[in-house]
């Protein structure tokens, strides 16, 4: 076993790579074909056997995400003093306009969504959200209806920026250390969504698509306090993230072992997770790769049935309706939210929610400034985190 893994580390070129990259001890994009991330889930499964074994990998996997990001155990979070305004009553929800420090001098920019007929505590999701070719991502239609759909099944929701998107422009998004500022901001998206008094902390959920995803499986991986996840269209045994805020650090190859997204998303078991995958990107192959590979993990723990793959082999990469629905479904059954308050005949009905302006959803403007310590341009924002 020591000897497969020694191979997987010290020739992963000559095994696997398509292309060098420009950094020998990064994995990006399509680092391995297809046949090459399959071979190599096979490679990494004969190194465990049951649920001790696969603990001691686990702990390892998690502790090279770390290491690879710099990611610290105890970072240093400004304190939580959220910035909230411009209320708006929907149907059946709220929203209202949220920034908060992550990290001294970064602000994380995004909407809160609050259903209006809950009593007590109530799940808590956050919503990241993908590359999908505009820099106001926060603001499309597709991110409003998920957000707004599960505030009226009864949780609190909330949408945050990626760096460089919608209200998020202290610094451009492709920065070195993306990935490492990314993480810390969802880390202290947690903190911020159990900080409410109407949110049940045992009850916290990450959903995404695309690089929201990889933010999904990867906050997963490092955060206890997340419930169930939900990464959409994103988990892959042979692509690894196209952007620098996905594989832009050397999380996935170190020294002691190599790994791919498809092993970090199994981080999560035994917690709940749905899988939701297509036909026409690199989850085209999630039913008969990763989904099973993840669930053979899942069984080590009795938690097979917690494990789920919707694949929609006629669709592609984005976050549309039917894989809305398919979240929406998952997340009411593990999170016991209503799912009857979003049916109409027994399908789910978006048409009472609003889909408002950007303007509408913007943090900061005119009559809400960003704060004057805000740390402004890429070089700074990312010497912040060195």
């Amino acid at each position: 076993m020591k000897l497969i893994l020694t191979l997987l580390c010290l020739l992963p070129l000559a095994a696997f790579a398509q292309t060098p990259p420009a950094r020998t001890d990064l994995c990006q994009g399509a680092y391995f074909t297809e046949a090459q991330g399959d071979s190599a889930l096979k490679a990494f499964a004969k190194t465990y056997h049951d649920k001790k074994s696969w603990e001691k990998r686990a702990a390892l996997i998690r502790q090279g995400i770390r290491e690879g990001m710099g990611l610290p155990d105890k970072p240093n979070f400004a304190p939580l003093k959220p910035i909230r305004h411009s209320v708006r009553q929907m149907n059946g929800y709220t929203v209202e306009n949220v920034a908060f420090e992550s990290v001294p001098g970064f602000y994380v920019t995004g909407n809160l969504y609050r259903p209006t007929n809950s009593k007590g505590k109530t799940a808590g999701i956050l919503c990241t959200h993908g590359h999908l070719g505009t820099m106001d991502s926060r603001f499309r239609d597709y991110v409003q209806q998920r957000c707004a759909t599960l505030a009226r099944m009864g949780a609190v929701v909330f949408t945050y920026d990626m760096l460089g998107y919608s209200d998020s422009k202290q610094t451009e998004h492709k920065i070195p250390n993306a990935l490492k500022l990314q993480t810390l901001n969802s880390l202290r998206a947690v903190d911020f969504l159990v900080s409410l008094p109407d949110v049940d902390p045992k009850r916290i959920a990450v959903t995404g698509e695309s690089g929201g995803g990889t933010q999904s499986f990867i906050l997963t991986a490092l955060e206890p306090r997340i419930a169930v996840s939900v990464p959409v269209v994103m988990v892959s045994a042979h692509f690894f993230g196209g952007c620098t805020c996905e594989s832009g650090m050397p999380i996935h190859k170190r020294p002691t072992h190599q790994t791919s997204n498809a092993e970090i998303a199994a981080l999560a078991a035994p917690r709940p997770m749905l899988l939701v995958s297509d036909g026409k990107d690199w989850t085209k192959n999630t039913p008969d790769v990763e989904y099973p590979y993840i669930k053979n993990i899942y069984r080590f723990y009795h938690a097979d049935d917690r494990i789920e793959n919707v694949h929609l082999p006629t669709e592609g990469h984005d976050y549309g309706p039917n894989k809305r629905e398919a979240a929406y479904r998952f997340l009411a059954r593990h999170l016991k939210l209503n799912l009857n308050r979003v049916l109409t005949d027994g399908r789910i009905d978006e048409a009472p929610n609003s889909v408002l302006t950007a303007a509408d959803l913007q943090v900061f403007d005119s009559n809400h400034p960003r704060p004057a310590n805000a740390i402004i341009g890429n070089n700074a924002v990312n010497n912040l985190l060195d």
